[in-house]
């Protein structure tokens, strides 16, 4: 992942994909197919498939994205400042291809660690935990 020109990423990216993970945009509140979804699995980076996330640490912020309380792997996350927008934030990257996830904020003080990984749902690939749904 890491070398990939943009034409790689214009090709294996959803417009959306490729405007949130390789221009560091933000999709509308409420919009990702990823929000509202509660099934066992493992949210993993859409651009190269690292795993990123875990169900088990899921919740509701009604933000209107994805948000976790913490990551499921902490080598396949970085994160780093962002000043962007006029705003001081840190910024959530997948490790492995630098595609831009979210950010993260020390507001959910009713979860374990206060962290609220506010995450792009177009950012994320889910893989259901086998045995997950009524068969």
């Amino acid at each position: 992942m890491p070398g990939k020109d943009e034409a790689y990423w214009r090709q294996h990216l959803t417009p959306s994909q490729y405007d949130v993970l390789r221009k560091r945009g933000t999709e509308p509140p409420f919009s990702g197919k990823l929000v509202h979804n509660d099934v066992s699995g493992t949210y993993v980076c859409a651009g190269c498939g690292s795993k990123l996330f875990s169900s088990q640490h899921k919740f509701d912020s009604k933000s209107g994205w994805p948000s976790f309380w913490d990551v499921a792997q902490y080598g396949n996350v970085k994160l780093q400042d962002d000043s962007s927008n006029g705003m001081q934030r840190v910024e959530v990257v997948c490790a492995n291809c630098n595609g831009h996830l979210g950010h993260v904020f020390d507001d959910a003080i009713d979860q374990p660690t206060g962290k609220r990984y506010c995450i792009n749902s177009c950012a994320l690939s889910f893989e259901e935990a086998e045995g997950s749904k009524d068969e």
